[in-house]
């Protein structure tokens, strides 16, 4: 197969299905209409000489064949993006581009929401995604182009993956309803011992950094609830006697919703530090070094918070 008689559209086409898993999503993402998208998908299943996507359902699911060239393609289309944009120089009133952040589903209400306004003001023509990951991946992901960048605690990667310490760590806090019947102002390890808890984690069992803090005081508390998200604990917390124990920074943001007391933990809670990963192989890619500093200006605890409806 000579590159000199392959349209190197067909690999954009390819990586958009591969995405979005499926041909109409993937018409939304590239602004091409179905049919556009189908015929270029058929010519390239007859250049490499595999169906490169089965029908599962409503998804288009990849092939062994199409698995094993995603990340070379990847690689291949970031580094003719890369390439451009040192000719063109990285304009974000004009950039058409799409960002992929990796970010574990409890960050999403703290810091997507408000790095998804400030991009839609700064680079209108710009989309981002917060996107699920499989830390085991992470520096693959990073290395393709498959994310932009991560947010997530320390992780032991190697060099190619750089990383920076985020301004997110606080101080945890507890978080009970105005109006708690036990809880009014202040809070002793009595009360939050004998209160039932919620922790927000994407784990179904198994002890948090609350709990190891607890366990080596020779204390344990009453779990009675885990969710994925932040919002739904500061729901349930709202309608419930329950407490939540979160960092002070997350909390502080997501209270702007709600209203609910936030206290100092009576026992030495954790720290846990926040960091933001990307591949050495876009340490100078102009789009990635703008990306980067959105993160910053969002993640940064002096950044202006984003009031949202709570639906």
């Amino acid at each position: 197969m000579h590159i000199s008689r392959t349209d190197l559209n067909l690999f954009v086409v390819f990586e958009a299905i591969f995405t979005q898993g499926g041909v109409t999503r993937a018409a939304e993402m590239l602004n091409l209409s179905q049919p556009t998208i189908s015929h270029a998908l058929g010519r390239l299943r007859e250049r490499i000489g595999d169906p490169l996507f089965v029908r599962r359902g409503q998804r288009l699911v990849p092939t062994a064949q199409a698995q094993a060239m995603i990340g070379p393609v990847r690689q291949a289309l970031r580094l003719f993006e890369h390439t451009l944009a040192e000719l063109d120089g990285f304009d974000p009133a004009t950039a058409e581009m799409q960002f992929a952040l990796g970010m574990r589903s409890l960050l999403e209400d703290s810091y997507f929401l408000p790095l998804a306004v400030l991009m839609s003001r700064s680079a209108p023509r710009a989309s981002v995604a917060s996107t699920p990951f499989d830390r085991r991946r992470m520096e693959t992901a990073l290395a393709s182009g498959e994310l932009n960048a991560v947010i997530d605690i320390f992780l032991p990667l190697s060099d190619e993956v750089r990383r920076e310490h985020l301004p997110a760590a606080s101080p945890s806090v507890v978080v009970a309803r105005r109006g708690h019947p036990q809880i009014d102002g202040d809070i002793d390890i009595g009360r939050y011992l004998a209160a039932d808890h919620v922790v927000v984690t994407s784990r179904g069992q198994g002890l948090g950094p609350e709990d190891l803090a607890l366990s080596r005081e020779g204390q344990a508390r009453r779990v009675q609830a885990r969710c994925q998200q932040i919002s739904s604990a500061m729901r349930l917390v709202g309608a419930s006697n329950m407490l939540l124990t979160m960092s002070e920074t997350l909390a502080r943001r997501a209270n702007l919703l709600f209203d609910h007391q936030l206290l100092p933990t009576p026992f030495p809670a954790p720290v846990v530090d926040i960091y933001l990963y990307w591949h050495a192989n876009t340490e100078a890619d102009p789009a990635n070094v703008w990306f980067r500093d959105m993160i910053r200006a969002t993640v940064s605890e002096t950044a202006p918070p984003v009031v949202a409806d709570p639906g």
